[in-house]
């Protein structure tokens, strides 16, 4: 017996629900790839179900909510600073990020290697949008950048392609599924409040994903490798914030 996407999922998140759920989430996450890297016990489920939930509603692309310019928040708050210890991000500091680049590779056709005034070339957005920080705090900036699908379209990813993972040059790496990936708001961003964007910020590119908290908007990119699975990557759930003990799904 087969079963359609949505069947899985509302069957699944029925599961989940009852007594076995803990069981049946982790089944769901091995056997149909529908719901983020398992990570087990209850958390786990509570993954299972967030994304699985949010996934089988919101099955179009839905958007975040778009301020005007007048909103914009007066202060900015900076979570985790620049890497300080990173010789090859402090050297790029140094050269106000001429020799920097962003690596794309994975399951691409044509891996690629951009520059900041090449990634500038792509059509440029801009969102005013809400960052949304999970210790309770929040501020509404100007973002400006590429769409991060005009990027995957540029390389030509596999049709195996399940999720992006993120590497920058401090600790917090992270990934998105496909869907959240070709979101058209899913930036890579390169400019804040109609300036370059702050050190602090992310500088010289940092992703911004205006539909989850702000822990998953990495900062100070230096490489997006595009997977079918993110086994083996890191302990294998998906992100560093994971690793610690956040949901890898995020989503607001």
């Amino acid at each position: 017996m087969t079963f359609t996407r949505r069947q899985v999922i509302t069957r699944g998140l029925a599961a989940v629900a009852g007594a076995s759920g803990l069981a049946v989430a982790a089944r769901l996450a091995g056997r149909y790839g529908l719901v983020p890297p398992y990570r087990g016990g209850l958390y786990g489920a509570g993954d299972v179900l967030t994304y699985g939930a949010q996934r089988m509603l919101t099955s179009g692309q839905t958007l975040a909510r778009e301020f005007p310019r007048t909103a914009t928040s007066a202060v900015a708050p900076v979570n985790g600073p620049a890497p300080e210890t990173d010789a090859a991000y402090l050297a790029l500091l140094d050269a106000d990020f001429a020799p920097w680049r962003l690596v794309v590779d994975g399951l691409v056709e044509r891996p690629s290697s951009f520059s900041l005034e090449e990634i500038k070339r792509f059509p440029s957005s801009s969102q005013v949008t809400m960052h949304t920080c999970e210790e309770g705090w929040s501020f509404i900036a100007e973002w400006t950048g590429v769409a991060l699908s005009h990027v995957l379209q540029a390389v030509g990813t596999s049709a195996r392609a399940r999720y992006v993972v993120f590497f920058p040059y401090d600790q917090w790496w992270d990934s998105l599924d496909m869907g959240d990936a070709l979101h058209p708001q899913t930036l890579l961003a390169y400019g804040m409040n109609g300036e370059e964007l702050p050190i602090d910020h992310g500088a010289p590119l940092r992703l911004r994903v205006a539909r989850q908290l702000g822990y998953k908007s990495i900062k100070f990119l230096s490489r997006i490798t595009v997977v079918e699975s993110l086994d083996g990557i890191g302990k294998g759930v998906g992100s560093a914030s994971a690793e610690y003990g956040y949901a890898w799904y995020a989503g607001i």
